[in-house]
């Protein structure tokens, strides 16, 4: 067995989606929607499926949701992207990430990676022969800071940035993400930017794409997400964006890795970037309420938040709230005893991990949230 593979233990999601289906508990772990996203979308796709082709679509991606996602990015960022040479349709983000880093990353070359950080990007850096570092942020604000950035040098070949940042739930500041950009530009280094966060901000933030900075645009590959943006995480559609010969070497490794998406919820995707900046805006605004709602619960409940500015996730600080736990025994004690299962952020460490912060999904019905929070509330009095 390659031992990239045979040293990873089980995803911290998949152990804590168990424990939730064991103990009956109410799952606010997993970052996923309890609704089934757009109907418009779903009946685009089933009309694709139904009168449309069902065979091999193209490598790169069907041209209507090429062109769909270029239009999109030029009508909500001001990017212009060459839809043929500039747009890959991947199995979801996941696999558009693992593609770059196959693609970009050779043996031996330098990788900086933000922690806290996605559980694929280390594992797929490794397997590509990649020397990992790591810069680690710091709650409750996750800045990146010209002391972090500095891991940044002569060394690096590539940086992953993820911005919103999961599970930080901070939406990065254009003026942080320049500072990013000069170290980037000043050391020669292509930049990963998964950022399938981008439409899912709140209070009046907006996404800074990476791409749109000076000097960005031939080093930068923006990866996205139909998923997160339809609440459609079970379809499985993303896309990398970049220069052509930056898009032409992640498409060589996209051909062996899944080769193509399913045609019909390529097609349905290229219909719903389409919709009217209303579904945009009410997309927002709904889990900006559903934050709300999970936020005013438990701070009434005594416990202590850390700001959420995009993302579909709340943090929990266990020692502002009183619970002299670390993050991962307060969250298996949780589901067992309480019912309520969330994710210890200390998962999303490589080293020198933050244990004291617990993240929360708020991409959940009402009736799911106010029993977490009546759970939760159990949970501190059980704990505190």
């Amino acid at each position: 067995m390659n031992p990239v593979f045979a040293a990873l233990k089980t995803t911290v999601f998949t152990e804590m989606s168990a424990l939730a289906q064991r103990h009956a508990a109410v799952n606010l772990g997993q970052g996923f929607p309890d609704s089934e996203g757009p109907r418009d979308v779903r009946e685009a796709a089933s009309r694709a499926i139904l009168d449309g082709s069902n065979q091999y679509p193209p490598m790169q991606g069907l041209p209507v949701l090429r062109q769909a996602i270029s239009a999109h990015y030029r009508r909500f960022h001001g990017v212009e992207l060459d839809p043929d040479r500039e747009v890959l349709v991947t199995a979801g983000a996941t696999e558009a990430i693992s593609a770059a880093i196959l693609a970009l990353v050779a043996p031996g070359d330098e990788v900086v990676m933000l922690q806290p950080l996605y559980d694929s990007y280390l594992p797929m850096v490794r397997l590509a022969g990649g020397v990992p570092r790591f810069i680690t942020l710091q709650p409750p604000h996750w800045d990146l800071t010209d002391e972090a950035l500095a891991t940044i040098g002569p060394q690096t070949r590539v940086v992953i940035l993820n911005s919103p940042l999961n599970p930080g739930a901070v939406v990065y500041s254009r003026d942080q993400l320049t500072r990013l950009a000069e170290r980037c530009i000043r050391h020669d280094v292509l930049v990963i930017a998964d950022e399938v966060w981008e439409h899912i901000t709140f209070d009046g933030r907006t996404h800074t794409p990476l791409i749109a900075l000076p000097g960005m645009r031939e080093r930068t590959v923006k990866i996205g997400s139909a998923g997160k943006i339809f609440s459609l995480t079970g379809w499985k559609v993303g896309w990398a964006c970049a220069a052509p010969a930056l898009t032409a070497a992640i498409a060589k490794a996209h051909q062996f890795l899944t080769f193509t998406v399913a045609p019909g919820t390529q097609a349905a995707v290229a219909y719903g970037l389409g919709k009217d900046d209303g579904y945009f805006a009410d997309m927002r605004t709904g889990y900006a309420r559903s934050r709300d709602r999970l936020a005013a619960g438990l701070t009434a409940e005594g416990f202590a938040l850390l700001p959420s500015e995009g993302t579909y996730f709340l943090n929990i600080d266990l020692p502002g709230s009183g619970i002299d736990l670390d993050d991962r025994s307060f969250c298996l004690r949780a589901v067992e005893e309480a019912g309520v299962a969330a994710i210890p952020v200390s998962a999303f460490y490589e080293e020198n991990p933050v244990t004291r912060i617990v993240r929360l999904c708020f991409a959940k019905k009402d009736e799911t949230l106010d029993a977490g929070i009546e759970r939760l509330a159990k949970a501190k009095r059980l704990f505190g």
